[in-house]
């Protein structure tokens, strides 16, 4: 029996908090991340210009670094700390909160042991309880491998009452690299129209599982678009190369 995505409020598979379109966008933003990190880690220096004349003097030198960039890749608490003057702006830095994220999963997987007597037991967290299991990940320490441990634990993640606090708090990361780089992703247009409008104006997002039509609420899995698309491209390609085919010239008697 399905049940309803936390996030988005669609069909999610029966024990999960995220249906496979909320999964497919977290999955792509995972691997958005390290890239995304490379480009803000070329920003970390602030730009410099020609000398001006005039204008209001500084009271001190500036920065050597930028500190929105700085609050992103450097060290931080994985959580947000109490901030009555609002001196915070950045949020919590990518590795903190990959890892923060990670360590708290690690604790909530089930402890499998094998008893006294040959039995195996399988011990699952509850509320309050503290567990000793750390996350860590096998390819390394960076941020790709920090990565990589979240994609791989992504399918148990989505079955945990915390999946849509993870899903949006990744989101938001992801959003505020976006904003620093100036990047978007990527939107691919599909040749074949849409099925309910018949409009040319499918359009494929880079981070999302379904093609989505831009004049109508149209949404199709890869799947359907696929089956779509070989039920009416060829005629629609017969069509065309009907009417691009000069017509034969009359004989003349």
């Amino acid at each position: 029996m399905d049940t309803l995505c936390e996030v988005c409020r669609g069909h999610a598979p029966a024990d999960h908090y995220l249906c496979p379109a909320c999964q497919h966008s977290a999955l792509a933003w995972l691997r958005e991340i390290p890239h995304q990190v490379t480009l803000v880690r070329t920003m970390l220096q602030p730009e410099t210009g020609p000398a001006r004349r005039g204008g209001v003097g500084r009271a001190h030198a500036p920065l050597p670094v930028r500190l929105e960039v700085l609050d992103l890749i450097g060290p931080g608490h994985a959580h947000v700390v109490p901030d009555p003057h609002g001196d915070q702006t950045g949020g919590v830095p990518v590795g903190a909160f990959l890892a923060g994220w990670a360590h708290y999963i690690a604790s909530d997987v089930p402890a499998v042991h094998f008893d006294a007597n040959g039995t195996v037991q399988v011990v699952q967290a509850r509320a309050g309880t503290v567990w000793a299991a750390t996350a860590w990940p096998r390819t390394g320490s960076g941020l790709t491998a920090w990565c990589t441990w979240h994609e791989r634990y992504l399918p148990y993640t989505a079955t945990r009452p915390y999946a849509a606090h993870f899903h949006h708090e990744l989101e938001g990361l992801v959003h505020r690299l976006r904003r620093l780089n100036h990047t978007r992703p990527r939107v691919r247009a599909k040749d074949a129209p849409c099925p309910d409008c018949s409009g040319w104006s499918l359009v494929e997002h880079e981070d999302q599982l379904h093609i989505t039509c831009t004049l109508c609420p149209a949404r199709l899995t890869p799947d359907e678009y696929d089956a779509h698309r070989a039920a009416v491209m060829p005629a629609l390609t017969a069509l065309a190369l009907h009417i691009i085919t000069p017509m034969p010239e009359p004989k003349v008697a």
